[in-house]
């Protein structure tokens, strides 16, 4: 693991009142900034649809990062009359900070968040955690752009979020619909393993955590959500967005360096078992990896075939095979290294090249030894008989290559699934 994969520590909080019980079964947080005129209003609102429409015991926490005015203090007194009220105080600015340092802190099954203007409806809330009550996903979040939902808001602030979910839609590949939308959840078991790779501190928080969340093969619920624009927001809506743009390079690029561990987390609590239930006795991740590996071969077989063809009308049956698997081998060995098994970085990759150029090697034996036994029982064979024979062969030698990249490939996998490889 490099350097920048290691974890980030939480930053530090203090309690500074506490009505609540231990070991509730939601913590929604609610991160606050200055909010002197609406945290006590919007922390009644909130507790009174806790106590009325939520069947499980739940905690507010109102998480003040580095207010100036008498936000602490106000809801701090609040602990007086609403029972299930926290108050953390942190020294350090930061919405991301906030929910990162309590979220991982929690002893709740469930951590949510809501924006303290409580533009999104309550009444989503039920749907927003229950998916995760019963594990059927891992993180839960509202969008304002379903279908279903109903948004009140100005174009400016309309375009510019549809604008900035295109962009994570067409540069990192995401498939989540809102990345922006003030209200998530997620199980505080898999908030624990997560969060310390989450760096941004601000209003890039949530995206960040969504691509890893999905990179790493999490289940990502969609509710959609009610949602009025509060019209006081503070929210700086230019810079705010440079600050997205700027966090969606830095994650494009450490992803596409390797330095996330992206294959230790999705062995470690990703879904990654391809689709269907989990089949008895096949190691945890082989499903997928071996979905993938089938369309790495598939590509490379019509590569080699192309090849194979091209070059037989002056090169030969025998010297065509060796050239055309040659040069597929390479590519063969890198896409499964980077696509099937989720290997990044530079690190081993030569090793990993040489172990490629090993099963090419026998790969060619198969092959050879399968020409020169077609040409000895049918001499006349056309070039596209050879072709069949070679495909057919070349199946045969596939197998050997899973197994042994996946043997290969077991030092960046999580300890459980290398002993599997094994």
């Amino acid at each position: 693991m490099t350097a920048e994969a290691l974890p980030r520590t939480a930053s530090p909080t203090t309690i500074v009142a506490d009505s609540s019980s231990q070991f509730p079964t939601l913590d929604i947080v609610v991160p606050v900034y200055n909010e002197e005129a609406d945290v006590a209003d919007s922390v009644r609102r909130l507790a009174e649809h806790l106590r009325t429409h939520v069947p499980y015991t739940a905690r507010i926490t109102v998480a003040d990062n580095a207010s100036t005015d008498a936000t602490l203090a106000i809801a701090a007194a609040l602990t007086e009359e609403i029972d299930g009220l926290r108050v953390v105080h942190l020294d350090e600015k930061g919405r991301g900070r906030a929910l990162n340092s309590v979220w991982r802190g929690s002893d709740a099954e469930i951590v949510a968040y809501c924006d303290v203007d409580l533009s999104t409806d309550l009444n989503a809330l039920m749907p927003l955690i229950a998916p995760l009550i019963s594990r059927h996903s891992d993180i839960a979040i509202g969008t304002r752009l379903a279908r279903t939902s109903r948004v009140v808001r100005g174009p400016k602030r309309e375009f510019i979020s549809r604008s900035y979910n295109l962009i994570l839609r067409t540069t990192m590949r995401a498939k989540f619909s809102d990345a922006q939308c003030g209200f998530k959840a997620m199980r505080t078991d898999i908030a624990r393993e997560l969060l310390p790779y989450v760096e941004d501190t601000g209003w890039f928080f949530d995206t960040e955590l969504l691509v890893l969340a999905e990179r790493i093969g999490l289940r990502i619920a969609e509710v959609p959500v009610d949602w009025v624009d509060d019209p006081d927001s503070t929210v700086d809506i230019v810079s705010t967005a440079v600050a997205d743009l700027k966090g969606c390079a830095r994650v494009g690029y450490a992803l596409a360096a390797g330095r996330l561990p992206i294959a230790d987390l999705r062995a470690a609590i990703g879904r990654d078992r391809g689709p269907g239930p989990d089949l008895a006795g096949v190691p945890t991740g082989m499903v997928g990896q071996l979905l993938r590996f089938c369309v790495v071969g598939v590509a490379s077989t019509v590569a080699y075939a192309v090849l194979y063809l091209l070059l037989h009308s002056f090169l030969g049956a025998q010297v065509s095979n060796f050239v055309a698997l040659a040069v597929t081998a390479v590519l063969n060995t890198a896409a499964n290294r980077r696509f099937s098994f989720g290997v990044r970085g530079r690190k081993d990759a030569i090793r990993h090249q040489m172990f490629g150029l090993g099963v090419f090697l026998f790969g060619w034996i198969v092959t050879a030894g399968s020409l020169v036994a077609l040409h000895y029982f049918v001499p006349d064979a056309t070039k596209h008989i050879e072709l069949l024979v070679l495909v057919v062969a070349n199946l045969v030698a596939t197998m050997t290559r899973f197994v042994g990249l996946r043997w290969v490939f077991r030092s960046h996998l999580s300890p459980a699934t290398a002993r599997a490889a094994q």
